[in-house]
Order: C-alpha cells, then sequence, then structure tokens
C-alpha cells in the first residue's frame, strides 16, 4: 500500500437510539478518515449482520464495532458474548457505549472481552467529544487486525475495492 493510499474503515454500530445513532453518524461523517458506517437497531439485526445474513448477505466484516447493551430483541451482552466466542468475529474490537454506569455491568463487559467500556454522556458537546475520542483513539494510533476480504484503497480521488466479494464502497 502507497503512503497516498488510504484504507475504508468498516464500522459497525448497533444502537436503537435513533438520535444516538444519528449523532454518531454526523460526527464519524465528518471525519479524517474514509470509512462505510452501518447501523444496525437490535442484536438480532446485528448478528445478521456480522453472519451475513438476509439481507446482509454482501455487508462487509467491520473493523470495530460500537455496541450499546441495552437493545431490543437481543440484549447487547449477548451480542458481545456471541462475538466474543466466535473464531471468525472474536479479532474485531468491539466498544460499548451505553448509558448504564452499574459496576456489574462494567465488569460483565470486560470479562466477556469488550475492548473498551464508555458510558454514554448526556450532554450534546460531550456525546460528540467522546465520539470523537472513539476515532482518534481507534483510527489514528491503534493498528486494527487486517481484513483482507474487503481492503479499499484511495487513488487518485477515486475508491478502489481490491477485492471484489463485496459491491459497494462508501465515503
Amino acid at each position: 500500500m502507497r503512503n497516498s493510499d488510504i484504507r475504508l474503515i468498516d464500522i459497525l454500530v448497533v444502537e436503537d437510539n435513533a438520535g444516538d445513532a444519528r449523532l454518531i453518524r454526523e460526527v464519524l461523517n465528518d471525519n479524517k478518515i474514509f470509512n462505510s458506517l452501518f447501523i444496525v437497531i437490535d442484536g438480532v439485526e446485528a448478528m445478521d449482520f456480522l453472519h451475513n445474513n438476509g439481507k446482509y448477505k454482501k455487508a462487509p466484516k467491520p473493523d470495530l464495532i460500537i455496541l450499546d447493551l441495552n437493545l431490543p430483541k437481543k440484549d447487547g451482552r449477548e451480542v458481545l458474548a456471541e462475538i466474543k466466542t466466535d473464531e471468525e468475529l472474536k479479532h474485531i474490537p468491539i466498544v460499548i457505549m451505553t448509558i448504564s454506569q452499574a459496576e456489574e455491568d462494567i465488569l460483565k463487559s470486560y470479562n466477556l472481552h469488550a475492548n473498551c467500556y464508555i458510558t454514554k454522556p448526556i450532554d450534546l458537546d460531550q456525546f460528540i467529544k467522546v465520539v470523537k475520542s472513539i476515532e482518534d483513539f481507534w483510527f489514528s494510533i491503534v493498528k486494527l487486525p487486517p481484513k483482507a476480504e474487503s481492503l479499499y484503497y484511495k487513488s487518485n480521488s477515486t475508491q478502489k475495492q481490491v477485492n471484489e466479494n463485496t459491491s459497494d464502497s462508501h465515503k
């Protein structure tokens, strides 16, 4: 990969609160990195996305998952446990971003191998700051695991998909 080429980052946000999901999308769209942002609203939909079931047959494996704990249909704790015990998914970093400040939730999330736990701020400016911090840390400082099935490069102001297993590229 040349220095001028940029890898597209695939982010899965599992969030049932439409306002929080919209804010996350707005902050990450106004960013320094190229990303594809996918938002699902419950735990069942998250697992369908990750296992390429139904309407998610061509969904890429995300580089990062931002996961709420309190979800309909399948709780975020169950989703976390399933991901971290699945050989094909367990390498994906998971940021828990939830309203819960309960020590039990924090401990259980780390015991299930969450990569970090963040309590959602109520204040709008703090919420934006937290999302920007997630972006800065996970995409500027941390080296993410390689993902051969969906490498993208930016070249001459166009995005090209290297592997043709998926068909969409997004900014």
